[in-house]
């Protein structure tokens, strides 16, 4: 099944040919490599500019049960699109977002010691609302910084008024699998972990499926594989061409 996405003015010279059944492809392909470690996708930019609507569809057509988001608006159109998904939003929240992550069961992941209080503070019902901590282990760009992430692991009061579905961090090196950063971010996020024993913890995104088991963990979340890029530098592309 192929699709056209036009955009721009209308006798354009060009025209973008996607193909959803590629990208139902590539999404089978990363669920097996994940073995029996549950695989979510990453659909953020309106699904890297191929169209949210038609490719978050396509992907719980295929039994994608979790979605992966930067933006609130972007989550709040893609609850419109899957009524019943589970939907992070990466980038977090602000004071006055709150009571929309509530009303549209989104869930924020926390990226700092403020959004964690934010969130805390606005449970004011009797059902708590859960929430995802991001721990920055070597990317350097969202995440608790390793001095808030010591600090919360030594007073974890702060999570006590609300359920943590998830832990997640996000690997730098990770198309290179030699890079040395990937053993130490796994150690380091291996010792996050210990202290969230009952939690889900989630650190491979495209590329950090293909490194082996030890970096699946309980949920892996590709995003740019699912559209074509390879995961892996100066090796065979595995992946289906979307575009």
């Amino acid at each position: 099944m192929t699709t056209l996405k036009s955009s721009g003015p209308a006798y354009a010279p060009t025209h973008l040919i996607i193909d959803l059944d590629a990208i139902a492809n590539n999404y089978k392909i990363l669920d097996v490599s994940s073995v029996q470690t549950p695989c979510a996708a990453v659909v953020k930019s309106d699904a890297y500019g191929l169209g949210m609507e038609m490719v978050s569809s396509v992907l719980a057509t295929n039994g994608c049960r979790t979605f992966f988001v930067s933006l609130l608006d972007e989550g709040l159109t893609l609850r419109r699109i899957l009524p019943e998904a589970e939907i992070f939003i990466l980038n977090g929240l602000i004071g006055s977002e709150a009571e929309v992550y509530h009303e549209y069961r989104l869930t924020p992941v926390l990226n700092d010691i403020s959004q964690i209080e934010i969130w805390s503070g606005s449970q004011i019902s009797d059902t708590p609302q859960p929430a995802a901590l991001h721990f920055d282990t070597g990317m350097a760009r969202l995440g608790l910084t390793p001095v808030e992430t010591q600090s919360l692991i030594e007073n974890q009061l702060k999570l006590l008024r609300f359920p943590i579905t998830s832990i997640i961090s996000h690997l730098a090196c990770a198309d290179d699998p030699s890079h040395p950063l990937n053993k130490k971010q796994l150690e380091q996020f291996e010792l996050i972990a210990k202290n969230f024993p009952f939690v889900r913890a989630s650190l491979a995104a495209s590329s950090g499926i293909f490194l082996g088991p030890k970096w699946h963990f309980d949920l892996v979340r590709p995003g740019a594989s699912l559209y074509g890029v390879a995961p892996t530098a100066n090796t065979p592309n595995p992946m289906c061409q979307v575009v």
